[in-house]
């Protein structure tokens, strides 16, 4: 009997310690630290705990969507902070703004079927200092700001409703008279952004139709963007410059159980552009970002440093299915900026796309600023793991004198692709490969697997 004890003690013991090392491995970042727990306990805002609730057709505000109230919910807004705070609720029905801004202590809630939607008259905007690809910059604000904030959140099953198409006309129009015509040159507002802040939290709205970058973060510190979805359209008319999710010189940021279809970028790290980008005060790096559990649809790239990115470090993109994406991974590589992306892990993907892993230049607006020579960049220590993709090119990676890769590491990688042969995988530096498979297919509809609609459909 003591001898049976003793056994079961023994396997106990293993057990706890097999159990312990696998939440060990997994409650890592990829330079080796910890993962907080704050990125774990994710709880649903409770509106009740927020303060007076200021409803905002109690207010005088009327369910209209062709007359503009921006006037009258940035009232209400005030009138909240000006006595303590509270949540502003959006009823049922359609509301027509252009921009609004919170201010400390009041918060956004959207009901089910209350839609706060934008102003397509760039007229209603106003011109603001605000951070727009890379500077800071007189622009157009969003149409939720929220500056200098501890504690904002937006929630409710409601939605933000950019009514981008008047701009998306009128930037392709533009384009169709001027080629070389920038995104800004062509006036629209983003939906939301998110500047200077801290304990922040996003969830469950449905964010669509930007006629810019959908949703931005600047500068801001533990984060959280949580059962988001966030649309914006590739056809009749393209969404252009639609990012869904874009992190600005943030840290402690978590995306997590979020849909995304967008016509640019889903995600992209984001922090600052130019020779001099890395010394100045207002640019900034990413660090311990986690993008996990998400599903994303048609899109650029389901993951993209730059092309405004100076230093991303400690990213991971997990457990995650991708459909139709043109790309999985794009690491811009911009000849007139400093850029550093090291530290970032891709595990346990499924899905298909047309590039599985896209490095390459990106001269996009290109401007040395008097400089003589383009800086140098760097990527290293970027993880691949885990991961079961269709696509029509397994890895695109143009050679360059102007930046080095190293240290990359592929492990249990299926790749079925159209032009396996493409890979280019000499140019990477100290390259360890282990359970590697890519296998030529005749077409990508013989190899994606049909049960991955209904997991993106469930979303």
């Amino acid at each position: 009997m003591k001898f049976q004890n003793t056994s079961r003690f023994i396997w106990a013991l293993l057990i706890f310690a097999l159990c312990s090392t696998g939440l060990k491995s997994q409650d890592k970042f990829p330079d080796g630290t910890t993962i907080p727990e704050w990125f774990k306990n994710n709880k649903p805002t409770d509106i009740n705990k927020l303060g007076k609730k200021y409803i905002l057709t109690d207010f005088g505000v009327v369910n209209d969507s062709t007359v503009l109230q921006t006037k009258s919910v940035q009232a209400v807004i005030d009138q909240a902070a000006k006595n303590g705070g509270g949540v502003i609720i959006v009823p049922k029905g359609t509301f027509l703004i252009s921009s609004v801004f919170f201010k400390q202590g009041t918060h956004l809630h959207l009901e089910k079927g209350a839609v706060l939607k934008g102003s397509d008259d760039i007229n209603d905007f106003p011109v603001v200092m605000t951070r727009m690809e890379g500077q800071t910059v007189k622009y157009f604000p969003a149409l939720v700001n929220a500056d200098g904030l501890d504690g904002f959140t937006i929630s409710g099953k409601g939605t933000l409703n950019g009514n981008g198409l008047r701009f998306w006309k009128s930037f392709w129009k533009r384009r169709e008279w001027n080629p070389k015509c920038t995104n800004m040159d062509e006036m629209r507002p983003r939906i939301i952004y998110i500047s200077n802040s801290k304990n922040v939290q996003i969830e469950d709205i449905t964010v669509k139709n930007s006629p810019f970058w959908s949703t931005h973060y600047y500068k801001s510190h533990f984060v959280k963007l949580l059962n988001l979805t966030i649309l914006a359209p590739k056809e009749p008319v393209k969404a252009p410059s639609t990012d869904a999710i874009d992190i600005d010189a943030c840290t402690n940021f978590l995306v997590k159980n979020c849909y995304m279809s967008v016509n640019d970028d889903a995600i992209a790290l984001k922090g600052g552009k130019g020779p001099k980008a890395d010394k100045a005060p207002e640019n900034g790096e990413n660090r311990n970002i986690i993008i996990e559990d998400n599903t994303f649809g048609f899109c650029h790239s389901a993951l993209t440093c730059g092309s405004e990115s100076v230093h991303n470090y400690n990213i991971i993109f997990r457990n995650s299915t991708v459909k139709d994406a043109s790309r999985l991974l794009h690491l811009k590589m911009r000849p007139d900026t400093p850029q550093h992306y090291e530290y970032i892990t891709l595990d346990n993907i499924r899905g298909n796309v047309k590039t599985f892993l896209y490095i390459k230049g990106w001269n996009q607006f290109f401007d040395l600023r008097g400089e003589e020579k383009p800086k140098t960049r760097l990527a290293n220590n970027i993880t691949l793991k885990n991961i079961d993709i269709s696509c029509e090119t397994g890895f695109n990676i143009e050679k360059s004198d102007l930046y080095e890769l190293t240290d990359f590491t592929f492990d249990n990688l299926k790749i079925k692709a159209l032009k396996p042969e493409e890979q280019n995988l000499k140019i990477i530096k100290n390259l360890k490969q282990t359970k590697v498979s890519v296998t030529k297919v005749a077409s990508l509809a013989q190899s994606y697997n049909k049960k991955d609609d209904s997991d993106i459909a469930a979303k």
